[in-house]
């Protein structure tokens, strides 16, 4: 499965790109797992995702929760949460 990622935030510092194309393991199927995955592939992964409780997603500009399946060549936004005034 071929994804688009986009990082914003600390996460784009962290990971060190803004957006990257992945294809993540069959037995990755939500964004939850996608986290997970992301996390472990290196030390920028690790970094970023070292909270993953903290990370917002948003799947092709739907804001998702972590259970939510992954598209086929969709778009995932990850993204630390967001406040304002």
């Amino acid at each position: 499965m071929a994804l688009k990622i986009s990082y914003f935030a600390w996460v784009r510092e962290r990971m060190g790109v803004a957006e990257e194309a992945v294809a993540p393991p069959d037995d990755v199927a939500t964004v939850g797992e996608l986290i997970d995955w992301l996390g472990a592939r290196d030390e920028r992964g690790a970094l970023a995702f070292a909270e993953p409780q903290r990370i917002r997603a948003a799947v092709d500009g739907q804001m998702v929760g972590a259970d939510a399946p992954l598209p086929q060549g969709g778009e995932v936004a990850l993204f630390p949460p967001v406040t304002g005034g």
